[in-house]
């Protein structure tokens, strides 16, 4: 196993602001900006900024600005822009053979499957694409195993969840989310869930019944702007699905693979779901990998025919993720996570008692910074930020995400943090 990779780059070239005040849209980055806006349906609001190369923790648009990336694809590149052993195992696996279907097994499958379920220490795994499509899985999963082991019966069975939770935006996920500007003319809605508050023992207590057949939360809400749970409510939520007999599902396509500090955010409180979610670092950055991966007496409740993608655990998508499973087991992430992450909290704490930030929340390489209203909202901070050469990403109006890459160095970490004082000076 090699150590960790580095980032190519320090603080001594990182872009000094007077060379990052631009915008990114400069003849080139305009106009391209302008044909997106007239080709492409307008379901994004990015930053002005167009890249066009990238490695490391950094990103370089197409008027060679560079900016310093603190957002890392919502935790999909937590091992960095271009990292070299999952761009070499995506070569080496195109010049082989990269689509079968499953209609034909694959010499990368059994390998893959294998190595992700130790690394969770569960039996079976179902490989999907997009983190959408692995809680879709779940829900039908979960659902199937009600009506197959616990006895629900049939059409009458509920999962809980969370409100303020962002678990993708098919039709079957929005019907469960508490966001309006997600919900909002797409109805019907998928009926057969109930939502209680998050971090709320009583209420999911209140919320399970003799139909209930899974709870399906987030260790973390990272939409929702970084929000950690009470200490004792995930081993309460393990403690009450054991009792009661229902599914604990830990959604942690954002929270898990190193971000936190641990291999998943569920470790840090020694918990233990029924069924893990896992996607977007699984996939490195490179290609969309997800997986649903839990016990056998879980995923067994599946027949052939009766679930799956075309494209769902791929060779290409396996080779990519056996690398990152293979990068994970070392352990060295997680503990450059931690590390930094300490580093990270302690300094943004900083702000806070100063007044220039009202809360921070997180854990590992990954905080949400609530602005004081002083000082402008999320997205204006997200755009100074941008003007000074380094990129997060606003939600619910006052907050700002920080989530780096895992590789990024103390020294341009530091050099970032500098300039979010900078903005909030």
């Amino acid at each position: 196993m090699s150590s960790t990779p580095s980032p190519r780059t320090s603080s001594s070239s990182a872009p000094s602001p007077s060379s990052a005040t631009g915008s990114g849209t400069g003849p080139t980055g305009a106009r391209l900006i302008a044909e997106a806006e007239a080709h492409s349906a307008h379901n994004y609001h990015p930053l002005p900024i167009v890249v066009a190369t990238a490695e490391g923790a950094w990103m370089t648009d197409v008027e060679g600005r560079r900016y310093l990336d603190m957002l890392a694809g919502y935790s999909a590149l937590n091992f960095g822009h271009g990292n070299r052993r999952l761009i070499d195992a995506a070569k080496a696996q195109l010049e082989r053979v990269t689509l079968t279907s499953r209609a034909f097994h694959h010499d990368r499958f059994a390998e893959f499957c294998t190595r992700l379920a130790e690394l969770c220490g569960k039996e079976m795994v179902l490989p999907m694409n997009t983190g959408a499509e692995a809680v879709e899985t779940a829900v039908k999963t979960a659902r199937k195993w009600g009506y197959r082991v616990k006895g629900v019966p049939d059409g009458r069975a509920k999962i809980v969840v969370a409100a303020g939770n962002f678990h993708g935006r098919t039709t079957t996920v929005i019907s469960f989310s508490t966001d309006e500007e997600a919900r909002a003319d797409f109805g019907p809605y998928t009926p057969g869930f109930e939502i209680v508050p998050y971090g709320d023992l009583e209420a999911l207590r209140a919320a399970v019944t003799e139909d209930t057949v899974a709870v399906l939360i987030e260790p973390i809400q990272g939409e929702a702007g970084v929000l950690v749970p009470p200490a004792g409510y995930l081993p309460g939520v393990r403690e009450l699905t054991r009792e009661r007999g229902v599914l604990f599902i830990a959604d942690e396509i954002q929270s898990g693979l190193g971000r936190t500090g641990r291999t998943f955010a569920c470790e840090h409180e020694g918990v233990v779901p029924d069924v893990y979610l896992l996607g977007k670092a699984l996939g490195g950055g490179v290609v969309p990998v997800s997986a649903v991966v839990a016990d056998a007496d879980v995923l067994g409740v599946f027949k052939p025919g009766e679930h799956g993608s075309t494209f769902g655990g791929n060779p290409l998508a396996c080779a990519v993720g056996l690398e990152v499973v293979d990068m994970l087991s070392t352990g060295e992430f997680q503990q450059r996570a931690t590390e930094l992450g300490e580093h990270l909290h302690a300094e943004l704490g900083l702000l806070t008692g100063a007044g220039k930030v009202t809360e921070v929340r997180g854990r590992g390489l990954w905080a949400g910074v609530d602005i004081a209203p002083s000082y402008g909202t999320g997205r204006e901070i997200s755009e100074k930020l941008m003007a000074k050469g380094v990129l997060v990403k606003d939600t619910h109006g006052s907050t700002i995400r920080i989530a780096p890459p895992l590789v990024i160095s103390k020294e341009d970490l530091d050099w970032g943090l500098d300039q979010l004082r900078a903005v909030l000076s």
